[in-house]
């Protein structure tokens, strides 16, 4: 089998985000030829009011793999649990040893602020991974068994749920991605976390989540003019490369938003 000429790793908090925020590009990107890795922190241990912590933890890994399974890709998890993952040294390492691993290209993950400490960490850790992972003499708990990555890779940050930030001030990303033509395949992904419509529900007062998503997306379509978009900004801070690779993965589908 001819190995994919390129490795995107969406890394996240949950099951499910990255398929609710960066599904549809995944999508593009798997029909471009790229190898796709979901990860997580967590097995969504949590995400339930009915079943056990083990019980809907091993739904979720179920899921997420299935969905992962739609893009051609690997899910993977980190290990920790719902509301107890912290940017703390094992987590750093588990991080770490996922990007030696994987080798991707590039990471997508949450922006750095967002409604629910998870989000925030598995932002945070993203960030120290993919700075780290290249560093020969970083050789902590899994990690250390591992060569080091080639060296820092583009990050992006998808943007926070509902666009906003704490005080409700609009986040606006750097660029957005037309996602219209993979709206229905990016909803089949999502569909596979069959488990979480309850819970939104529940938690949230959020019913038919599928549609919520959809929701989501014609509202940052709007910003550029499209029926549905996903908003990206890139880390440009010190020692991480500028290369648009994801802009330039995916040409053509690539709008900005006025200024």
């Amino acid at each position: 089998m001819t190995p994919s000429p390129h490795t995107v790793l969406a890394l996240c908090a949950h099951p499910d985000d990255a398929e609710f925020r960066c599904g549809g590009t995944l999508h593009l990107l798997a029909q471009r030829g790229w190898a796709v890795h979901i990860a997580t922190l967590t097995c969504g241990d949590c995400g339930s009011a009915e079943a056990t912590p083990n019980a809907i933890a091993t739904c979720r890994r179920a899921e997420a793999e299935a969905a992962a399974a739609t893009l051609g890709g690997q899910h993977h998890t980190l290990g920790g649990l719902d509301l107890q993952v912290f940017d703390d040294n094992g987590m750093r390492a588990a991080a770490v040893a996922l990007l030696r691993e994987v080798r991707p290209d590039l990471v997508i993950t949450h922006f750095p602020v967002d409604y629910m400490p998870d989000h925030e960490v598995a932002s945070a850790l993203a960030r120290m991974a993919v700075f780290t992972a290249p560093i020969p003499n970083y050789v902590a708990g899994p990690s250390a068994s591992l060569p080091p990555t080639a060296g820092v890779v583009p990050l992006y940050y998808f943007g926070p749920l509902g666009g906003v930030d704490y005080f409700g001030n609009t986040i606006t990303s750097h660029f957005y991605v037309d996602i219209s033509e993979v709206i229905e395949p990016k909803a089949e992904t999502l569909g596979c976390h069959a488990s979480q419509r309850d819970w939104l529900r529940r938690q949230h007062g959020i019913d038919q989540y599928i549609e919520e998503m959809k929701q989501w997306d014609r509202e940052a379509g709007r910003i550029v003019g499209l029926p549905y978009a996903e908003g990206f900004s890139m880390h440009k801070g010190h020692s991480f490369p500028h290369t648009p690779m994801l802009e330039e993965a995916l040409d053509g589908l690539v709008r900005h938003p006025a200024r």
